[in-house]
């Protein structure tokens, strides 16, 4: 039995994060004795890990993201308990924390990097420096998983170290993503939408990476020349963004089509009530669990050339480049002017495509393989 610990920031609904739970979730319990150390209280989606009676799960909670003395010492304690052969860091400024704390317990070191090209001019200076030491560290870890092809070129170009680098990409769960016309139905009927209007949804958090501005300028340039177009925006965010966006949603007159919904439990209904799903990132995508999740529902993606986002949606979808709302707009057209048999064939060629490359069995498989050559190779 290898023991695995995973180190996570926190447990709150995001893609992140359902993408860890489905990881940890799938190890095979013959071979892997799992543990997860959560470094702060609570978080929506902690119930999902408590439901499984095979894995152990510890909080050491930390205050701020530099680690203080206090902070180290309760971490050590746990993790000479839980004695583990591997580490593996998971968002959050954990990576930097498992190398030390790793060093420390003679465990080998897993990172995991979930972004490409971070435009860090909009985060805090914590950020940089976090970006900035673990490329100086990276050249002592064991291994670097990144799930996108964009986050390994991006960081390999600025100093880390690219020969301990694999892609792996997300896993979608298909068991949960899926077509399913009533739950569509009774979500367009809760939003109001009409049987002949068409939804052009996007799904994000809000924050400058998901760049609501181009969607919502590009939203006001078509709705000028149709008058069937709804559009929905699903995700929550930092207050005062959020306010800055919807008063441009108000500027540029779509008080009366544009929806701002905050989180959705229910997504499979999200993906299923909507006729477009679009993400509009410009910058720092790794690979967008939303695409995967509507093309799993069979629905049509239009995406911007960031990240992997092209990759995922193949001939399946239509892909821009960022921060052009025309171009978004062209991309939405040709969409629209599909019959909807066509449509429903892309539809279905979206979820194969899926269901063929990036599902979770596929996430899980290729993570244990990995961690196992760790393990073989300092044997």
């Amino acid at each position: 039995m290898i023991r695995i610990c995973f180190i996570i920031d926190k447990l709150n609904r995001g893609g992140a994060e359902r993408q860890f739970i489905e990881l940890v979730k799938g190890f095979d319990r013959r071979r892997f004795t799992v543990s997860v150390i959560v470094l702060g209280h609570g978080g929506d989606l902690r119930p999902d890990l408590e439901n499984q009676h095979d894995l152990d799960i510890y909080t050491v909670p930390r205050k701020k993201l530099l680690p203080t003395p206090a902070f180290l010492t309760r971490l050590y304690r746990v993790l000479k308990h839980i004695r583990p052969s591997l580490m593996y860091g998971f968002m959050g400024g954990t990576n930097e924390i498992c190398l030390l704390m790793g060093r420390f317990v003679g465990a080998r070191v897993i990172w995991g990097i979930r972004n490409s090209n971070m435009d860090l001019a909009h985060y805090g200076w914590t950020s940089r420096l976090l970006f900035t030491t673990g490329a100086l560290l990276s050249r002592h870890v064991d291994l670097i998983i990144v799930n996108s092809s964009a986050g390994r070129d991006h960081h390999a170009s600025h100093g880390y170290a690219s020969e301990k680098m694999v892609v792996i990409p997300n896993g979608i769960n298909t068991t949960t993503f899926f077509p399913d016309q009533k739950a569509g139905h009774a979500f367009r009927s809760t939003m109001g939408i009409g049987e002949n209007e068409i939804l052009i949804g996007h799904v994000g958090r809000i924050d400058p990476m998901k760049d609501h501005e181009t969607f919502l300028r590009a939203a006001s340039l078509i709705s000028n020349q149709r008058s069937d177009l709804r559009f929905l925006c699903v995700g929550d965010g930092e207050i005062h963004y959020r306010e800055r966006l919807r008063r441009l949603s108000r500027e540029l007159g779509l008080e009366k089509n544009l929806l701002w919904t905050g989180m959705i439990e229910d997504m499979t209904a999200v993906y299923n009530g909507i006729d477009i799903l679009t993400s509009s990132s410009s910058f720092g995508e790794g690979f967008p669990n939303v695409i995967g999740e509507a093309m799993a529902c069979g629905r049509i993606c239009v995406v911007t050339y960031v990240g992997d986002s092209s990759l995922i949606v193949g001939e399946t979808g239509e892909v821009v480049p960022p921060r052009d709302p025309h171009a978004l707009v062209d991309a939405w057209e040709k969409v629209l002017v599909l019959s909807l048999n066509d449509r429903m064939a892309r539809g279905e060629a979206a979820r194969k495509r899926i269901l063929d490359t990036f599902t979770t069995a596929h996430l899980v498989r290729n993570t244990s393989e990995h961690l196992l050559s760790v393990v073989e190779r300092g044997v």
